[in-house]
């Protein structure tokens, strides 16, 4: 299986992202499952501690109603079953909570977060990918698929990635010598309206992995100081990575 993705960004600087392996990501669905069990389990039966009157009555009128609720009960599991990925891979940023559990995240091929149209297309796949029993089918294309992509994802564009903690700026500082006392982010008065959204994607993909090397944070510094002016010798007795962070950190202040 290849263990990393590497995306080139229009800026020529290059990231990797660890692919998730079939076995963590099995643990991840195992999770979900369970939690989805237990959700299923408590809505029916306060559905029946509510409603149980009225389930007895349509049970008590012959095999039409009982069709009907079934099929009511059925409707219910499903969004049960649908709605939980996709609730939480738009909230939480394409984690549900197993894989936010098991530090995996689900991106697009190229890198960046998924949306509505990513998710929706791999979770109306997952039925699919079910059969004929607990992800029988997926198991075999992730197999054969050399980033360990379900049905689901090949169909969205989609790959479960490794997510590593983000690197604070205290983090950094503090595993660095300091020669002299810090300009505090507060005090840093940066143009970073200039930003666009794939500038801060980019920081924020560097910043969260600390395999990146030293020569392709520079490179990223260098883009970053054309874009906001910034002198060459700009914070020159900072670490790269707590220039590229403060340059963050400003971003985010200004929000």
């Amino acid at each position: 299986m290849e263990e990393f993705l590497n995306i080139d960004t229009p800026e020529n600087v290059a990231f990797n992202y660890e692919v998730a392996g079939i076995a963590t990501r099995c643990l991840a669905g195992a999770i979900d499952m369970l939690i989805l069990l237990v959700t299923q389990v408590i809505v029916y039966l306060t559905l029946f501690a509510v409603f149980g009157a009225t389930l007895r009555n349509l049970w008590r009128h012959g095999e039409s109603a009982i069709g009907w609720l079934i099929a009511i009960l059925g409707l219910i599991g499903f969004a049960l079953f649908w709605g939980y990925y996709i609730f939480f891979e738009l909230r939480w940023n394409g984690q549900s909570p197993g894989k936010r559990w098991l530090h995996l995240r689900v991106v697009r091929t190229d890198g960046m977060p998924i949306t509505l149209s990513e998710s929706l297309i791999r979770n109306l796949v997952r039925p699919v990918d079910f059969l004929p029993a607990y992800y029988g089918l997926g198991l075999i294309v992730m197999f054969v698929n050399g980033q360990a992509r379900r049905l689901g994802d090949l169909a969205a564009g989609t790959l479960v990635v490794r997510d590593h903690a983000p690197v604070t700026l205290e983090q950094v500082v503090a595993s660095q010598p300091q020669r002299r006392p810090l300009e505090s982010p507060a005090t840093v008065d940066l143009p970073v309206e200039r930003l666009t959204a794939q500038d801060i994607q980019m920081i924020e993909d560097f910043l969260s992995r600390q395999s990146i090397t030293e020569d392709i944070g520079r490179r990223i510094l260098k883009v970053l100081a054309v874009r906001l002016d910034l002198p060459d010798d700009w914070m020159s007795n900072m670490p790269v990575r707590s220039r590229i962070r403060l340059i963050l950190d400003a971003s985010r202040s200004r929000e």
